[in-house]
């Protein structure tokens, strides 16, 4: 009996290396891996563009003249845009950071838990994105 268990044939086990840049095109990222992706570049760019949110504050709340010339600004087609990326960097990042609140609390870190989560981020934050982007170009 024992010599059965010594001839069973051992699983090999899959080697991981460190992959190269050129083989960044054939991987592909599980959808956890994007949201957390997503999650740092939307904080980035809140971040990126806080001089921006200051300028248009200030704008705002100085004076009516002042308030005028701010409409202005986020008339423009550019500025709409720029403060589209705004919204959608803080929705991404506000739905990711909760399910990353949630799953410190230990719940859904299962893989089929986790893909679900974060497919729903990411449905959840571009649904606001869009009808936020229907408000901002006049739509209704």
């Amino acid at each position: 009996m024992s010599e059965a268990v010594r001839e069973a044939p051992k699983k090999e086990r899959p080697q991981f290396t460190n992959i190269h840049v050129t083989q960044l095109s054939n991987y592909r990222l599980p959808l956890a891996g994007v949201v957390s992706i997503l999650h740092r570049i939307s904080g980035f760019l809140m971040f990126a563009l806080l001089p921006v949110v200051l300028y248009l504050l200030e704008k705002s709340l100085l004076s009516e003249i002042s308030f005028e010339h701010f409409k202005g600004i986020a008339s423009h087609w550019f500025m709409k845009l720029v403060i589209l990326a705004l919204v959608w960097g803080y929705m991404q990042h506000f739905c990711a950071g909760v399910r990353h609140l949630i799953m410190d609390t230990h719940v859904g870190l299962d893989k089929d838990s986790a893909r679900k989560s974060a497919a729903t981020v990411l449905v959840i934050s571009l649904t606001l994105t869009a009808l936020v982007a229907l408000k901002l170009f006049g739509v209704f």
